[in-house]
This record gives structure tokens, C-alpha cells and sequence, in this order.
């Protein structure tokens, strides 16, 4: 006969999961909503950087500039930056990255990595990869950003690297986020003038100035765009990992209840069985 306290305990405690993974799945619905709506009240404005940088572009001597340089590509390494998680408890969202990253990058050794996130900084520490920063304990986002731009933008104009990366979770929906690589320098603008604004307009004090100026704001505008992506993923892919808790544990919760019940009635006709018997021994 199964024992009815311990089933009262387990009862118990999946109710207290069901409690916790409820408030949890709430708490990451909330963020994923804030992170979700910063990336696309975003997109106007990166939309209009990246149309007056292709004006400029047209206009200024965009070959010769530094961020739009082609370096050989035995000239250096390759740099990585890779946007994980600080936490844990979002599915297989950091396994995804990781896998897909390996995938990529093959030949780890000539390739220099940035971590945005605990989960990669381990990982990388676990494989034995070249860490070159991490910026994982930067609570301010915008200084993050502003830090990890100013770290790409001189290491590449230094020609320590030819190239220089991105990889993220991709927010394609609640319910789906895709594992991605993007390669932000060198710089690749297409030539030519937005059709809805052909007109001139003046620029002081030089169109060089101002180019030089905003192509650095341009490619920080780029990663704040995927750190918010990667956010978004991250509470996305925890809310349904909480929610799958939190459905795991109501059914464990109801299955342990008719086992209890059970137990209980178990407990009930034994009883009834051994006074029965006790009687009928006295009778005789």
C-alpha cells in the first residue's frame, strides 16, 4: 500500500512548481513584450540612419573609408561576438546558439570571440576558445552597446581582424526563434539615393565629417538591434518553458491526486476488512 503522507507531499510540492513556473512564465511574458516592442520601435529609426548613410555614401568617398575597407583575409583573425543569456531556464534557446556557432566556425582556432551573456562566456571557457571580452556583467545596455562599438570599430580599423560578426537568437515569433549570423564589418552599403528622398539637402560642416561620424552610430545601431533580438528571444523562450513547467506539474499534481485518492481507499477497505474480521472472530 503506497504511503498517503508522502503522496500529500509530492501533491504539495508540485503545486508549489505549478506556483512558481506560473509567476515566472508571467514575469518573462511582461519582459518579452518591453523587448519586443523596443526592437520595433526601432526599426523606423535604424531604417532612416541606413537611408542617409547610402545618401552620403553617394556623395562622399565612401571606397577609401576605413569600416567599408576590404582587409585580405589573411591579414587576421576573424571576430565573434556572441549574444547569450545571463540566465538560465529558456529551453534549449543557448544550446541552439551553441550548436549553430560550432557549425559555423569550424576552424575555432584563428577566430577571436566577444561574449554578451554568462551562458557564452562558460561555454567559451569549457572549450577553450579565445575569449577577447565579455561584457556579460554590464547591467546598462546602452552603455554595453557603446562600449562593444567602440572595441569593434578600433580593433578593425587596426586590422586585427578582417571581419567581424554577429551571432544571435533571432526573434521570428513567440513560439520560434532561429539561431543567426550576421557580419557587420566591413561595412556593405549599397550605392544610390533613396527614391522618396531625391532631393538635396545641406550638410555642414562637410559631407565627409558627417559620414565619418555616422557610420560608427550606424553599425551600434545594428548590434543594439540584435542584443534586443536576442532579449526578446530569451524571454520568449523562457515564458514557453515555464508555461511547459507549469503544464508538467498540474498533471503530475492531478495524476498524484488520484493516486492519493486511491491510497486513501485502499486505506479505507482494509480497514473496514480487518473490523469485519475482528468481529465475526469474536462472534464465533
Amino acid at each position: 500500500m503506497a504511503n498517503i503522507r508522502l503522496i500529500r507531499q509530492r501533491i504539495k510540492s508540485a503545486q508549489n512548481i505549478a506556483q512558481i513556473t506560473k509567476a515566472m512564465e508571467m514575469v518573462a511574458a511582461s519582459k518579452m513584450r518591453k523587448a519586443q516592442a523596443a526592437a520595433v520601435s526601432g526599426k523606423i529609426y535604424a531604417q532612416k540612419i541606413y537611408e542617409m548613410v547610402i545618401r552620403l555614401a553617394a556623395k562622399a568617398d565612401a571606397a577609401h573609408h576605413p569600416l567599408l575597407a576590404r582587409p585580405d583575409v589573411g591579414a587576421g583573425k576573424r571576430l565573434v561576438v556572441v549574444l547569450s543569456s545571463n540566465k538560465g531556464l529558456c529551453g534549449g534557446l543557448n544550446a541552439n546558439l551553441f550548436r549553430f556557432l560550432l557549425s559555423e566556425y569550424r576552424d575555432m582556432a584563428n577566430i577571436d570571440y566577444i561574449s554578451l551573456g554568462k551562458k557564452g562566456t562558460a561555454f567559451f571557457v569549457r572549450t577553450g576558445a579565445t575569449l577577447k571580452a565579455d561584457f556579460s556583467d554590464t547591467a546598462n545596455i546602452e552603455a554595453k552597446i557603446s562600449a562593444l562599438t567602440d572595441m569593434i570599430v578600433g580593433s578593425f580599423i587596426a586590422k586585427e581582424y578582417h571581419a567581424v560578426d554577429l551571432v544571435y537568437n533571432d526573434f521570428v515569433s513567440v513560439i520560434k526563434q532561429l539561431p543567426k549570423k550576421k557580419t557587420i564589418l566591413p561595412l556593405t552599403i549599397e550605392q544610390g539615393t533613396p527614391e522618396s528622398e531625391s532631393h538635396e539637402f545641406l550638410i555642414e560642416p562637410n559631407v565627409a565629417e558627417v559620414f565619418d561620424a555616422l557610420l560608427p552610430h550606424y553599425l551600434e545601431n545594428q548590434i543594439r538591434d540584435a542584443v534586443l533580438e536576442a532579449e526578446a528571444s530569451e524571454h520568449s523562450s523562457r515564458m514557453i518553458a515555464m508555461r511547459n513547467a507549469t503544464d508538467n506539474a498540474v498533471s503530475l499534481t492531478q495524476e498524484l491526486t488520484l493516486l492519493y485518492n486511491k491510497a486513501r481507499q485502499e486505506k479505507i477497505t482494509y480497514e473496514i476488512t480487518d473490523m469485519v474480521t475482528a468481529r465475526l472472530a469474536v462472534a464465533e
